[in-house]
């Protein structure tokens, strides 16, 4: 078989990381040509000979047979896409952004140029979810598909639930090893899970699916209150991506949330850097894949199984018949929702109250109703709304409940030694 000679955009820990195993790995066939970088004063661990800063050093040369991408900014990446393919060249893409902006765009010049455009690094780092969906469950009929799909912030979680960290020295231990970006706004936001989540509905169902239609919390809100209830109740929380369909194959939900998960729960374990996604099937029933999602080598594995898969022809089929979503009807679920002092709201108009609590700094209430709605009506600061896992039962209409006022004194301040029996969350309405 002979050598696929590969054109690099970027340098950075992931283009490192290929240059490096692919100069240990002579068997995999496969060497960079050049690379196209756009700080040439930085210092190189490559020959200088390799680097330009000109796209058409890659673009144009005929002797180039695959374009891996790996940039940050996801205007000039679509742009990197677009020419290379147009010129016959297949694409490797880390780009979770760009992909899952542009998908309709990037299949239909593909498909013409009859091109492989791969991009498996673009959603689960070394976890192989998106071949798996589109090899190993195209016979089935999938049902779900849930998981921890964004490693940074999983890694930011789990230091402030067991190690105590706040957030903003859980965030900055994660820029310090790489998990997480000199700009964390789309992690934390939970915005790169969205896209992530577009990408694995289409290869689940076959779905184009809309940003605004996916219900979208990050973990930017959550407190050291929100995770001592969860200590209490015997919980963990873990920033979920949430894909399901009805029986007659029409959306049921597509979100991004702060999820409270039972100590039985699959994801529970999944700590630190790790993605864990579940898939349901009505055949396979569950299945539970499991891996790094985050930084340099974890995420070099997934391109270079990309490299491998080109080498041998490989191209996402899309077998499923490809629909675009106009609209998903709005899902209920039950909710935690926790607030500072003086915050407390008639919450009855927003779904239907099962246990409130008040302290002298902060309170919450749990009810279940319209996440959409109960997501706008807590997005201002100071709110932090968690969700719980399961599946959600329908609710009888709530339009007439009596509000409930919260009137708990306590002198009660939450600390870091109380003992998760104590009770402290006890109080129910």
């Amino acid at each position: 078989m002979k050598t696929v000679n590969i054109g690099l955009f970027g340098f950075g820990l992931v283009g490192e990381g290929i240059y490096q195993v692919l100069n240990r790995k002579p068997q995999l066939n496969a060497c960079i040509s050049k690379i196209v970088i756009k700080h040439p004063e930085k210092q190189r661990n490559a020959s200088a000979s390799l680097f330009s800063t000109d796209a058409r050093d890659i673009l144009e040369d005929p002797s180039i047979d695959l374009v891996v991408e790996l940039i940050d900014d996801p205007v000039a990446a679509l742009q990197i896409l677009l020419e290379a393919m147009n010129k016959g060249k297949s694409v490797i893409t880390a780009n979770k952004s760009m992909v899952a902006s542009n998908l309709p765009l990037l299949m239909e010049v593909a498909r013409n140029n009859g091109v492989s455009l791969l991009y498996e690094a673009a959603v689960c780092g070394s976890v192989p979810i998106i071949r798996n969906l589109e090899e190993y469950f195209d016979n089935d009929l999938i049902t779900h598909v849930t998981g921890i799909v964004n490693g940074s912030t999983n890694f930011i979680l789990t230091q402030m639930s067991k190690q105590g960290l706040e957030y903003e020295t859980a965030l900055l231990k994660a820029q310090e090893l790489g998990f997480a970006e000199s700009n964390p706004s789309l992690d934390v936001s939970g915005l790169d899970a969205r896209n992530k989540l577009k990408i694995i509905i289409l290869h689940a169902f076959g779905k184009l699916i809309r940003d605004e239609d996916i219900c979208v919390k990050g973990i930017n809100s959550i407190t050291k209150f929100d995770l001592d209830y969860a200590r209490e109740k015997n919980l963990v929380i873990k920033l979920l991506a949430t894909c399901r369909v009805n029986k007659d194959g029409s959306m049921e939900e597509a979100s991004v949330l702060p999820t409270f998960l039972p100590r039985y729960h699959p994801l529970r374990l999944t700590d630190n850097e790790f993605n864990g996604v579940l898939i349901g099937g009505e055949l396979a029933d569950e299945q539970f894949f499991y891996g790094k999602g985050a930084g340099r080598y974890p995420t070099s594995s997934a391109v270079l199984s990309d490299i491998s898969a080109y080498r041998y022809n490989y191209r996402y089929e899309y077998k499923k018949d490809i629909v675009t979503v106009d609209q998903i009807q709005p899902v209920q679920k039950k909710c935690f929702v926790s607030f500072k002092k003086g915050q407390y709201f008639d919450f009855s108009r927003l779904g239907k109250i099962e246990e409130a609590y008040e302290s002298d700094q902060y309170g919450y209430v749990t009810l279940h109703g319209p996440l959409d709605k109960i997501l706008a009506e807590c997005k201002q600061p100071g709110f932090s709304v968690i969700c719980y896992s399961g599946q959600v039962v329908p609710l009888e209409s709530h339009e007439n409940s009596p509000p409930i006022a919260l009137d708990i004194p306590t002198d009660y301040r939450l600390g870091p030694t109380e003992s998760a029996n104590s009770g402290l969350f006890a109080v129910g309405i």
